[in-house]
């Protein structure tokens, strides 16, 4: 059996929100206090009242606390997550998780560092308070998996420390690549960079609710009152019985749509060019399978793999440059590995590669091709030679890391 919440993002999500709704499913505030009072903020206060939004009840988290005007980087926060010592190990480290995910987004919208970042509205004290609480509130819970609905961000425009900016934010922005979005015609900023990084690092898999048998169900009130709908996060909290699909840690799930064509009257160069147009298009994968049709004729089985919002584009691109008369498609559940890009530095100049988390916790690197023959033409070396120096020095820097 597989404990498991799944967050049903209807009107966004933020740290408050997230922080009402794992309270309201039975973690206690005065032990989440104590826990953030730990780092050092002895004068704050969180507390948790029931409130109702568009009739429905909710729960939200009001957080006091002496004026400050501290802009952090992300090593004073890890100091202060680190000398919490009524944080447990694994909260700390979901904890860090969650403002590394905001860190990686903000040093990517305002090219700069890790090292170099300025936390503004993420390093204020609320702001820490909704991460270090929901990481304490999670853990906790002693969940082995969370899921999520797809994310409306919500439309318009949102004041932040470096002026006025269309929502999402930049930063939100960043964090949800790769996360199913929901069209919301609201004018509001619905979901905020607190709220898409507690997101980004826990969940692991975005789309509808699962098949599960539901215990708990608790609900996070916003600050804001919207019109159209209540602004309220729910959180289920249940069981999935055929755990199957959670039995590789660190595995995520999403949804992609599969189409097929079979061509026996195309040339070889005229696949191949629908091939490129597809994947220029937005394809994650293309490609070919030989195959017999009717009365004995070679063909090719053309099959594209694609986000189901591209399909419509995808479909097009096949019908105009193949000879195809007929698309078979089809939805389907997909696991992928944890993965992220990383940069090393080797002798002849930098090399992009990918590392995926294995189900056993275990990192794999995997060099980036065009990157490590274009150094090996450059530097007159063996292309061999490029992806070893790159895969040993990726192997250093993480024996460094670990070691830190």
């Amino acid at each position: 059996m597989a404990r498991v919440l799944y967050f049903d993002c209807l009107s966004g999500i933020s740290g408050d929100m997230t922080l009402g709704a794992l309270i309201d499913l039975g973690v206690d505030v005065n032990e989440i206090q104590d826990a953030v009072r730990s780092m050092g903020l002895p004068d704050i206060s969180i507390t948790a009242d029931e409130v109702k939004k568009k009739g429905f009840r909710a729960v939200h988290v009001n957080i006091e606390h002496p004026p400050e005007h501290a802009h952090r980087h992300l090593h004073h926060i890890e100091e202060m997550i680190d000398a919490g010592d009524k944080i447990n190990h694994d909260a700390k480290a979901l904890a860090k998780k969650i403002f590394h995910v905001v860190a990686e987004a903000e040093a990517k919208v305002h090219g700069t560092t890790l090292q170099k970042v300025h936390f503004h509205e993420v390093g204020a004290i609320d702001s820490i308070a909704d991460i270090v609480g929901t990481a304490v509130a999670m853990t906790q819970l002693g969940v082995d998996a969370v899921m999520a609905s797809a994310v409306p961000t919500g439309t318009g425009e949102v004041t932040i420390a470096h002026g006025r900016v269309s929502i999402p934010a930049p930063a939100t922005a960043e964090i949800l690549r790769d996360v199913p979005i929901a069209g919301s015609s609201i004018r509001a900023e619905l979901t905020t960079p607190t709220g898409a990084a507690i997101l980004k690092a826990t969940s692991r898999g975005f789309g509808p609710l699962p098949s599960m048998t539901i215990q708990k169900v608790g609900y996070g009130a916003g600050t804001m009152d919207l019109d159209a709908q209540a602004n309220v996060l729910r959180v289920y909290q249940g069981q999935i019985q055929d755990d199957a699909m959670l039995a590789a840690a660190g595995t995520q799930f999403d949804q992609v749509a599969v189409m097929e064509t079979n061509v026996d009257d195309c040339s070889a160069e005229q696949v191949a060019d629908a091939c490129r147009r597809l994947l220029d298009a937005g394809a994650l994968d293309v490609f070919q399978i030989p195959c017999t049709m009717k009365k004995g004729r070679a063909a090719v089985i053309l099959s594209v793999i694609a986000p189901p919002s591209r399909v419509g584009a995808l479909e097009s691109i096949l019908f105009r440059h193949t000879t195809s008369i007929g698309i078979r498609k089809q939805t389907m559940n997909r696991s992928k590995l944890i993965r992220r890009a990383e940069n090393v530095d080797t002798a002849w100049g930098p090399v992009r590669g990918k590392v995926v988390q294995l189900p056993d916790g275990q990192e794999r690197f995997t060099v980036e091709h065009d990157d490590a023959a274009e150094i090996a033409d450059a530097s007159g070396r063996d292309l061999a030679e490029i992806r070893r120096a790159a895969e040993q020095a990726w192997a250093e820097k993480s024996s460094d890391d670990q070691a830190k």
